[in-house]
């Protein structure tokens, strides 16, 4: 019971984060600046704290959306006529997400100027010597791919069912990193085994049809191996 209801509260924190992507505009914006620095990011030789600001800075920008979006539709329930204190409300919610969306401009600014003013000094085997970086990169534009697909097409439960199957796309997309990092015939044919398991057991639980576990393995596949394929 306790496990279902951790689960539950996955999914209900899950619906949050798709219904603003759905509804909000900006939220979409942000979703799609995120995916591009952190493709990005890839390229340069970024040190341990300039990731972690990078993170953090994405994080805050979603976070004060969503935070905006709560007020906004916590003030529409309570009242649908103009109230002086519901536009300051407002305000003072969206003049959070200026904010924070200045800030991030000032830490890209800040991270990639230097970067983008040595390029040609640049070379992708710096990036290669960092596999660690390459592969949550990966896994974390595939979940966000997912989580988009999820609310564009509006089925299933963030974390059960639907289109497409995520546990699908996150397996396939370990095993394209594996068979770039290992080079292994045998470690990647056993990963490959595991994805096929995980695929499977979302059919039969039926959680998710075929349809959706194929689609969810094929986008696990493409990003990931797009990703690898311009770094290696």
């Amino acid at each position: 019971m306790k496990v279902r209801k951790l689960i539950d509260s996955f999914n209900y924190a899950i619906d949050g984060i798709v219904y603003t992507l759905k509804t909000q505009r900006n939220m979409r914006i942000h979703f799609t600046m995120a995916v591009s620095v952190l493709l990005l990011s890839l390229f340069f030789n970024l040190s341990k704290i300039e990731v972690l600001i990078l993170f953090f800075t994405i994080a805050l920008v979603i976070i004060a959306e969503m935070v905006n979006t709560s007020i906004e539709a916590t003030i529409d329930l309570i009242t649908k006529e103009y109230h002086e204190l519901a536009k300051i409300a407002k305000n003072v919610a969206a003049g959070a997400v200026l904010i924070a969306a200045f800030n991030a401009i000032i830490v890209a600014y800040l991270i990639f100027f230097d970067e983008f003013s040595n390029f040609t000094e640049i070379v992708l085997h710096k990036v290669k010597k960092m596999p660690i970086h390459i592969t949550f990169i990966s896994l974390l534009i595939v979940i966000f791919v997912v989580i988009s697909v999820k609310a564009y097409t509006n089925t299933g439960t963030p974390l059960r069912g639907g289109m497409p199957s995520g546990h699908a796309a996150l397996a396939f997309s370990v095993v394209i990193a594996v068979a770039f990092l290992s080079e292994n015939a045998l470690v990647i044919t056993l990963c490959l085994f595991l994805a096929i398991l995980v695929a499977q057991s979302r059919i039969e639980g039926g959680i998710h049809n075929f349809f959706q576990v194929m689609i969810g393995a094929i986008l696990g596949l493409m990003i990931t191996g797009l990703i690898f394929k311009m770094i290696y």
